[in-house]
């Protein structure tokens, strides 16, 4: 799987509202209204990962999740880091 360049990942991210490249992965944030809901919100991407068999590092801080999507044994971002994203984006608030 080929890892995308700079321009590559920077012409995907205007599709991924709330998304950003920072440390080698595209990486959001999300402030959820408890904590429990942002628990809820992992569960969700955490089962959509394992249909997808791509999992994403998800830090949890109180009420801000972060989810980071790089293709480790790619050694950088690919196509799949993309996809996922977007597919968060379709089960997660805006």
């Amino acid at each position: 799987m080929a890892v995308l360049s700079n321009d590559q990942v920077d012409a995907a991210l205007p599709d991924l509202p709330g998304w950003e490249r920072a440390a080698g992965a595209v990486r959001r944030s999300i402030k959820f209204p408890t904590f429990l809901d942002g628990i809820d919100a992992v569960r969700q991407v955490a089962e959509l990962a394992e249909q997808k068999d791509h999992h994403p590092d998800i830090d949890i801080r109180w009420r801000t999740v972060t989810f980071a999507l790089v293709t480790h044994s790619a050694g950088g971002i690919t196509h799949r880091d993309i996809e996922m994203a977007k597919e968060i984006n379709r089960i997660l608030p805006g």
